[in-house]
C-alpha cells in the first residue's frame, strides 16, 4: 500500500489492486481551496463550505485521476444498509439516491463517497468486472453493509466472494473510537462470540475496533482477499479529515473508484 502525490494531491492507493484494470484512490486533505475548518480538498457539500469550492475540490480530484466528472455516480450517505447498483452516472442536477453502498460494472462510471472517521471499503470482482464503495461507520457495520454489498454482487452480478479483493481503507482506528454502552450492546446483538475482537478496553474505556469488524463481516460473506491500511484517520489530521478528532468542525475526503478499458 502506499501514498502518491500528483498536481499538488496527495492519495492513498491499495497495493492489492494498484495492478488491477482500475482508477483507485482516497485522496488525502491537501491540494484544495476549502478555507479553515475545511482546509483544504473538502469535498462535504452540507458542512457550511461553499458550494463553489467543493465543486472545484471534485475537478481537481477527477483530473488527477484521468476521469471526466459527469461520469460520476454518488450518493446521500445515511448510515444505513441500502447498497445502489448503478449502470448510468448521476446528472450532476438530480438528487442523490440515499445509500452507502454503491456498485456498478459499467466502465463509464467513476464511483465517489465521502468519508471522515468512517471505513471506506473497496470491493473489486475482477472475473464479472464489478466494483464497489461500501461507507461504514459503527452503524452500518453492526448492520453488516459489508457483507450486504457482497451478496448483491453474487445476486445481481454473478460474483464469488472468492474472487472478489476488498480494501478497508484510512479510518478512525481502535485507538481513537471510543463507545458507549448503547453501542456495546448493538455490537454484541450483530456479532455474538466475536464481539471481543472488536470491542476494547483501555483505561476504563471502551473502544470499538472497526477495521477488525469490518474484516470479520467480509470474511463471513466469503471474502479472503481482504487488504487493511491500518492508517488511523484521528491520528493523522493534517493528512485526513476527522470528526471525531477536530470535533465536528471539519471535512470530507474522497474516495474513487473506477473501472479502466482493457
Amino acid at each position: 500500500m502506499g501514498f502518491f502525490e500528483k498536481e499538488g494531491l496527495k492519495y492513498f492507493s491499495f497495493d492489492s489492486l494498484e495492478l488491477k484494470n482500475l482508477t483507485q484512490a482516497i485522496f488525502c486533505r491537501q491540494g484544495g481551496v476549502s478555507p479553515q475548518p475545511w482546509a483544504s480538498l473538502n469535498l462535504g457539500g452540507t458542512l457550511g463550505d461553499s458550494r463553489e469550492n467543493v465543486v472545484e475540490n471534485r475537478r481537481r480530484i477527477f483530473e488527477v485521476v484521468g476521469r471526466p466528472v459527469p461520469s460520476l455516480f454518488d450518493v446521500w450517505q445515511i448510515h444505513g444498509k441500502n447498497v445502489v447498483c448503478t449502470d448510468m452516472p448521476r446528472a450532476l442536477d438530480t438528487p442523490h439516491q440515499k445509500a452507502d453502498a454503491i456498485l456498478t460494472d459499467r466502465l463509464e462510471i467513476t464511483l465517489l463517497m465521502r468519508f471522515a472517521d468512517c471505513v471506506p471499503i473497496f470491493l473489486y470482482d475482477p472475473v464479472r468486472k464489478v466494483i464497489g464503495i461500501v461507507h461504514a461507520g459503527w452503524q452500518g457495520t453492526v448492520q453488516k453493509i459489508g457483507q450486504e454489498a457482497v451478496e448483491i454482487m453474487q445476486n445481481k452480478y454473478k460474483s464469488s466472494p472468492n474472487d472478489i479483493h476488498a480494501g478497508i481503507g484510512p479510518s478512525i482506528g481502535p485507538d481513537h473510537y471510543e463507545i458507549g454502552e448503547d453501542v456495546v450492546e448493538k455490537v454484541q446483538t450483530s456479532f455474538g462470540i466475536d464481539t471481543n475482537q472488536i470491542v476494547l478496553e483501555s483505561d476504563r474505556k471502551i473502544f470499538m475496533d472497526l477495521w477488525k469488524a469490518n474484516q470479520l463481516v467480509l470474511k463471513q460473506a466469503g471474502v479472503k482477499n481482504i487488504e487493511v491500511s491500518h492508517v488511523c484517520t484521528a491520528c493523522h489530521p493534517q493528512d485526513w479529515y476527522s470528526h471525531r478528532q477536530e470535533l465536528g468542525k471539519t471535512g470530507r475526503f474522497g474516495a474513487v473508484l473506477a473501472l479502466k478499458p482493457v
